[in-house]
């Protein structure tokens, strides 16, 4: 049992001063004045960083130079935890893009068995594709997009415990699909759409509550008459969304414009890939068969299409305070407490508050993470 002191904590509503954080075992037992601390209790200053729930991130294709599509094992789960941790990032979903579905079987089986030793780490898998619409697929692999066939319908179904989300194209799948999927446990999200807006919110009807990467492979509002994919997600009451803040996905007004619609159903994601906390020097990566450059941080094809970002969870609470104008709290809600909620895992994690799991970040005035804590464990 110990407290971290001397910090400004973000308790996933609002930030308090003078207040110490009390972790007993792999839990958050107190938030107590730091006068009120029981001078035995061991003591760790965190010199005056913000404190916050540790992040998730909902969409991570890969990072620390690795790509989950390319080497679909525990190990690569390793290695994209150990990076994580460096900017902050204690819960992800391994997410894997369009492939052949003995891919995807064995992306199920890698994560169903990683989850029962790290449940807190890897709540789940994403699956992004390969259901959408080939006119959107950005650089996803043309050949591998394809319709929703029974036999994976049922093996999804009956995985559904593992997939904790799927991102489909709403136009290009059977409604009773998407019901059968969506009651058998599994979060559907729109993305890489073409979906106009009466289409999409057909989809929400059916049972999709989430839309992957706002604004980017999906319809835009393009007049008064013509809402989109876009309109429609602002238009849904209870249809949430994640959003890529590196500056290259989505201007930053309109990630404004998007937080000020959406609130507390906006997420931020980084859609990272092995670019992100790669070692020094890294300049190219494999992305399903296509060749991925990082150029002045951004992650390009040979034709200049974007292929997933460089982004870290750290870098993305910074660009929504610096670059977007939110708030402190705003930006931290988005990164730990939104996504949880997108989970169902509030009461659990994304909190910074008794009876969750500490699962921790703190970072300095100039948003460099100093320490993180995991399942309790402090790490200098």
């Amino acid at each position: 049992m110990y407290a971290l002191t001397h910090c400004t904590l973000f308790d996933g509503n609002r930030l308090h001063s003078n207040t110490a954080l009390v972790i007993e075992g792999e839990r958050i037992a107190a938030l107590v004045p730091e006068e009120q601390l029981d001078t035995e209790l061991e003591q760790i200053s965190l010199h005056g960083a913000v404190l916050s729930a540790g992040f998730i991130d909902l969409q991570l294709n890969g990072c620390g130079g690795v790509m989950f599509n390319s080497d679909i094992s525990a190990d690569t789960l390793d290695t994209m935890h150990a990076a994580n941790l460096k900017a902050g990032t204690t819960t992800f979903l391994p997410t894997l893009i369009t492939c052949p579905d003995d891919h995807m079987r064995r992306a199920v089986a890698v994560v169903r068995d990683y989850m029962t030793r790290h449940p807190d780490r890897v709540p789940g898998l994403h699956l992004e594709g390969p259901y959408t619409n080939l006119a959107r697929r950005g650089i996803h692999p043309a050949a591998q997009i394809r319709a929703l066939d029974t036999d994976m319908l049922a093996f999804l179904c009956d995985h559904a415990a593992t997939i904790a989300m799927l991102t489909l194209a709403p136009e290009v799948n059977d409604s009773g699909h998407l019901a059968r999927l969506k009651a058998a446990g599994i979060r559907l999200a729109m993305g890489h759409t073409g979906a106009d807006y009466d289409q999409a919110m057909a989809g929400f009807e059916a049972g999709i509550g989430f839309a992957t990467h706002l604004y980017n492979a999906m319809t835009p509002t393009a007049n008064g008459r013509q809402p989109g994919a876009v309109g429609a997600v602002f238009d849904a009451p209870n249809v949430g969304a994640g959003i890529i803040v590196d500056g290259h996905h989505v201007h930053y007004a309109n990630v404004r414009l998007a937080h000020r619609v959406l609130g507390k159903r906006l997420c931020l994601v980084t859609d990272a890939t092995a670019a992100a906390g790669a070692p020094a020097g890294f300049t190219h990566f494999d992305f399903c068969g296509a060749t991925v450059f990082l150029r002045d941080g951004k992650c390009v094809d040979e034709h200049g299409t974007l292929g997933g970002s460089a982004l870290t969870m750290i870098e993305g609470v910074k660009n929504l305070v610096q670059q977007a104008g939110l708030s402190l709290e705003n930006a931290l809600a988005m990164a730990s407490r939104n996504p949880a909620r997108v989970l169902g895992l509030e009461r659990h994690i994304g909190m910074a508050s008794p009876g969750r799991v500490a699962n921790l970040v703190a970072f300095d005035a100039h948003f460099n993470v100093v320490t993180t804590v995991v399942n309790g464990q402090f790490s200098s």
